[in-house]
């Protein structure tokens, strides 16, 4: 990529940045939030929960709030700590902030000098209260509540993190370090011993997996950015680029249209990587022939996007290219005919299978066997969002549309990834408009894309 051409994204990409995503801002209105909380209320009707939201990164990284926390405050003021009280139906936020640490952060001073009329929450005291306060409580109260699986912050799943953590941490014989979250509630029962320390993520997963019709407008939101950025990676693609060209002007696309971040690293498998199919390093340059799998999507105001694209880097797909795309494309559309709620997985993937033979496909070979109907992981404030094992579907659940296969002897890969939201009797595709027929991807692919264009002014 041209020197000048890098420098010219990375500055208007800031400039928009800023303008147009309210960082620092409540991403909903305060009712949500309120709604929310009183929801967890309802779990916890015999004591209160703790959510503690993230601390400040030991690095030159931006500040992320953690996901539980935003869930229930819309606050991203940095270590804070949430109190939501099932007994008294009320809530306390703890923090301390000086307003020029607050600007250095994009916080909004309104924010810092009326906090109860802004987040609504019935409370605010210093942190440096907080103890004095969970000390009264533990005399009140007969059970704290409290997340044990760690925070998620910006590009992190929970339940991922988790297990990295226990096997490289907690299970490390050479570390042995409790999660934060975990030495929380260490000290809680050292500390507050005749209190019952309990586990709320459940609940809260619980509530996160149904998305609230606010969620599900910024999910839509955040699905035309990812498309639309798709779209123009695609118009740009042609042998002799690096890869991580494609993932610079994805990135660059979505951030230019308001979002924050990207929801996970772009995901860039060709050649020789196809078996990997989370392959980051954007190493290759590619090669006339090859096939490429890209996935990748934005986050939007703490809300994730997830999207694949499959296609020939030069435009026009082989028979074999064709053949498997086109098996597992009609998987996918097969799966959106019959999504709705009460399916289970089963029961999709037999629909699937009927839709399939009736269409005249030859379900023996080997690419159905691998790409079967059904449906993959949660989508939302993580892109492998948390929720309960997903065997039946029900309305307001965000969900992946993921068929996928590899042929690591033929260095090939396919796989057609579209975001979807399960509604009152069917479903939505909240990442529709990308091409995704062969014929339409090679008409694309004929045009010229922001690389060509530059190109062809010599800023590239």
């Amino acid at each position: 990529m041209g020197k000048r051409y890098f420098n010219w994204i990375i500055c208007i990409t800031g400039l928009l940045f800023i303008h147009s995503f309210g960082y620092g801002q409540l991403q909903f209105d305060k009712s949500e939030y309120e709604t929310r909380r009183e929801n967890l209320m309802g779990f916890i009707p015999d004591g209160i929960a703790i959510i503690r939201g993230a601390e400040l990164p030991g690095s030159y990284m931006e500040y992320y709030q953690n996901n539980d926390f935003m869930y229930f405050s819309g606050v991203e003021i940095p270590n804070a700590i949430l109190i939501i009280d099932g007994r008294r139906k009320e809530s306390t936020l703890f923090f301390t902030i000086s307003e020029s640490s607050a600007r250095n952060e994009g916080i909004p001073l309104d924010l810092v000098r009326n906090p109860r009329e802004v987040t609504g929450i019935e409370r605010v005291r210093p942190i440096e209260s907080f103890s004095s306060v969970l000390n009264s409580l533990s005399s009140q109260a007969s059970v704290f509540y409290t997340s044990f699986k760690p925070e998620e912050l910006m590009r992190e799943c929970t339940n991922e993190k988790f297990r990295a953590r226990q096997r490289d941490m907690t299970l490390n014989e050479w570390d042995g370090r409790l999660t934060r979250e975990l030495q929380f509630v260490k000290l809680l029962r050292e500390r507050f011993p005749m209190v019952l320390v309990k586990d709320c993520s459940k609940n809260i997963w619980d509530l996160r997996v149904i998305k609230s019709p606010p969620e599900i407008d910024l999910l839509r939101k955040a699905g035309k950015i990812g498309v639309n950025a798709h779209i123009e990676m695609i118009k740009s693609t042609r042998p002799g680029m690096y890869e991580y060209e494609l993932a610079a002007l994805y990135e660059y696309y979505c951030k230019k249209e308001g979002a924050q971040n990207l929801a996970y690293y772009a995901i860039i498998c060709s050649g020789p990587n196809h078996p990997y199919m989370h392959y980051y390093k954007h190493d290759r340059l590619l090669q006339d022939g090859d096939f490429l799998v890209i996935d990748v999507g934005p986050d939007v105001g703490y809300y994730d996007i997830d999207i694949t694209v499959s296609y020939p880097v030069n435009g026009k797909f082989t028979p074999r290219q064709k053949e498997v795309y086109e098996a597992s494309n009609a998987v996918h559309e097969a799966n959106m005919k019959v999504y709705r709620p009460g399916l289970t997985l089963e029961q999709c993937r037999e629909e699937v299978a009927e839709i399939l033979k009736a269409q005249g496909f030859d379900l023996s070979k080997d690419y159905f066997k691998r790409m079967q109907g059904g449906f993959g992981h949660y989508v939302g404030m993580a892109v492998h969002d948390v929720g309960p094992r997903l065997t039946v579907l029900k309305p307001g659940m965000v969900i992946a549309n993921e068929p996928l296969a590899v042929w690591a002897d033929e260095e090939l890969g396919v796989r057609v990834e579209d975001t979807i939201l399960i509604t009152e009797d069917g479903c939505e595709n909240l990442t529709a408009g990308i091409p995704r027929t062969v014929k339409d991807i090679e008409a694309i692919m004929k045009m010229d894309g922001a690389v060509q264009v530059l190109k062809k002014k010599k800023l590239y």
